[in-house]
């Protein structure tokens, strides 16, 4: 339900971007917003892991520097069923962790400095098993993705700002700018957080089939959600999605908008999983 939830959302947000091009210019317009898709997805595909590890300092680690966060990994990757991934650490108070990469030949997990000081072993493997659920799941390109299109809807906004749109006589019209203006932009928020949302919940149902104990996954986000309250992140919004707990909770942000479902919600079905 989940993959079929996000194959929907994803229609709907490429269907929206193209819509707009073609309110802002017509066939011609609706060709270069797609070719623009096309080209921004290319380049997420390829470069969005080295952009966003570069932005929060990522350091790759090697065995003899973390042999207990290597040796946790291995161990994961084996029961996933996928290649081992390479292991970066973030100098960052803050606790939290998230996987990048295109596909699982090319994937990567990064942790910060304060995850491992406040999660015992069991809770580390739970937040650990979810990163390698979101690369089983090919969830790191799938929210690449939606967050590249939501970005040129944005973009798209702006031409239509700088060089108008359709004119009344071709069907454009005011009402057409309204939804390129007001609509459109939300609409493709909405959607990109719920693409997000979707993919967690999938994900903790993945780390508790992966590593066997979904109570220590519902211990670890309760203590990390604590943790992000405490020590404000710096994150970029648009890579929020990424990481296990919204690094951005301090600062209050409205459920509807946000790239994560409840906290609560996701221990609850966690602890659901354990009792059965």
């Amino acid at each position: 339900m989940n993959g079929f939830k996000t194959f929907v959302l994803m229609g709907l947000m490429t269907a929206l971007a193209i819509w707009l091009g073609y309110a802002i210019a017509g066939e011609s317009g609706m060709i270069i917003a797609f070719l623009i898709a096309l080209a921004m997805n290319f380049g997420s595909y390829y470069y969005s892991d080295k952009i966003v590890l570069a932005m929060y300092r990522a350091q790759e680690v090697d065995e003899s520097q973390a042999p207990r966060l290597h040796g946790i990994v291995r161990s994961l990757s084996q029961k996933a069923g996928l290649p081992m991934p390479k292991v970066y650490v973030i100098p960052t108070n803050q606790p939290n962790a998230f996987a990048t990469g295109r596909d699982p030949r090319h994937a990567a997990v990064a942790v910060t400095d304060g995850i491992m000081r406040i999660l015992n072993e069991d809770e580390i493997e739970g937040v650990l098993a979810h990163e390698l659920a979101h690369v089983k799941h090919r969830d790191i390109l799938i929210g690449t993705i939606a967050a590249t299109l939501a970005g040129m809807i944005m973009m798209l906004r702006y031409f239509a700002f700088f060089f108008g749109g359709r004119d009344d006589d071709e069907g454009g019209g005011g009402l057409a700018m309204l939804v390129v203006f007001i609509v459109a932009p939300i609409a493709a928020l909405l959607i990109q957080m719920a693409i997000s949302r979707s993919r967690e919940y999938a994900a903790d149902a993945g780390a508790a089939e992966i590593s066997g104990k979904p109570w220590a996954l519902a211990s670890a986000l309760k203590k990390l959600q604590r943790g992000v309250q405490a020590v404000p992140s710096e994150a970029n919004p648009a890579t929020a999605h990424m990481f296990i707990v919204n690094p951005l909770s301090a600062r209050g942000m409205v459920n509807l908008f946000s790239t994560h479902p409840s906290t609560e919600d996701r221990v609850a079905k966690l602890e659901q999983m354990h009792r059965a």
